[in-house]
């Protein structure tokens, strides 16, 4: 029912287009290719196409806000490159105020588009330099392709991303598929006064938001949750899908804050999961109140993973990989109540792992 429902809605993803545009993003060596596409792009808000051609590498050295679009279509054919030194982005982001690198202010029947070929359609963020330091001040987010109506993403690869990857919150009628996401450490980073081998990576892959979302046949390696499903979530299903290195396939965290939740049928199934924390987790915060019912992972294969599934009732206590004090809650009890939910066909190795290792 729920997967009828989600192919249903995306039928309604089809119309006729007419005097279609394409505007190809200009491109000088050296230079910001941010504000000639800023300024371009109040001439191509419907029926058109942006296009990041391929043979060139742009250079997005400041955040880019998407007016709001029907009928258009980013593709990205071509590589893009954040700037490598930390303190240009960090500036940069604290004055645009604009938490993620690309932002879709809404619209309807949006679609972004990566490429198939190996060589071009990059996002290059060169996180790498941020992990090894450590760094988590004013660190940008990719995409935030949200209040889309009728949306896809394909064919997007990302290459180590420095925090999280894509949003979707307050989407709907969303296909995310063939998207790949690369963020693996070409060394090992500890935390301080520690002997375990932990490499902090916090670069979530999908953080699903909204209602009627398909995510299929993606590879995500990271070092925080594959995907999360969020808050207001309502008819998600992520299926046939490669996850390695990260925190597992979540649900939530829910309750921050005393924050009332509202999450209802979520399908997780036929998923990998390689080397990762937690396989299936569910997560919410003490304080929390609200209700995440109809919720099932299902057909999941596990490669050395500590913990093929976990419900954790009290966030706070748990929150692995932090660095710092553990965060309050509001109150004491948490309310967020579960029903109806399913774990079945879970099959792997497990991994042994020493609790001592987890920093809260």
């Amino acid at each position: 029912m729920l997967l009828t429902t989600i192919f249903s809605a995306l039928a309604s993803y089809v119309y006729i287009a007419h005097a279609w545009k394409v505007f190809e993003v200009p491109h000088v060596d050296g230079q910001d290719d941010t504000p000639a596409l800023a300024a371009a792009l109040a001439n191509f808000t419907a029926d058109s196409t942006i296009l990041f051609k391929k043979g060139v590498t742009y250079n997005i050295f400041t955040p880019i806000t998407f007016p709001v679009f029907t009928n258009v279509e980013v593709r990205i054919e071509g590589n893009l490159t954040y700037p490598e030194d930390i303190p240009t982005v960090q500036g940069e982001d604290r004055l645009s105020g604009i938490p993620y690198r690309f932002s879709f202010s809404g619209g309807t029947n949006v679609t972004l588009r990566g490429s198939t070929d190996p060589h071009w359609g990059w996002v290059d963020a060169h996180g790498q330099a941020w992990w090894d330091a450590m760094e988590q001040t004013n660190r940008p987010h990719g995409w935030a392709f949200r209040k889309i109506t009728n949306g896809v993403i394909r064919d997007m690869k990302l290459w180590k991303p420095i925090a999280w990857s894509f949003s979707t919150s307050g989407s709907t009628n969303l296909h995310a598929f063939n998207n790949k996401i690369v963020a693996v450490s070409n060394s090992q980073v500890l935390f301080p006064s520690r002997d375990a081998d932990i490499v902090l990576i916090l670069c979530l892959g999908f953080s699903a938001g909204g209602t009627n979302m398909l995510f299929e046949n993606n590879w995500i390696q990271n070092g925080d949750d594959c995907i999360t499903v969020g808050n207001g979530a309502k008819n998600i299903h992520f299926r046939n899908a490669y996850c390695e290195g990260g925190h597992g396939l979540s649900i939530g965290s829910l309750g921050k804050g005393g924050q009332v939740a509202d999450v209802q049928n979520v399908l997780i199934e036929n998923v990998v999961m390689k080397s990762s924390l937690y396989g299936a987790r569910f997560k919410s915060w003490t304080g929390g109140q609200g209700l995440a019912r109809n919720i099932t992972w299902k057909d999941i294969a596990f490669i050395d993973v500590p913990f093929p599934f976990l419900v954790a009732a009290a966030q706070p206590l748990i929150s692995c990989l932090q660095v710092g004090p553990k965060p309050n809650g509001t109150g004491t009890l948490n309310n967020t109540h579960i029903q109806d939910i399913t774990f079945k066909n879970f099959a792997g190795t497990i991994k042994e792992y020493v609790l001592d290792n987890v920093i809260s």
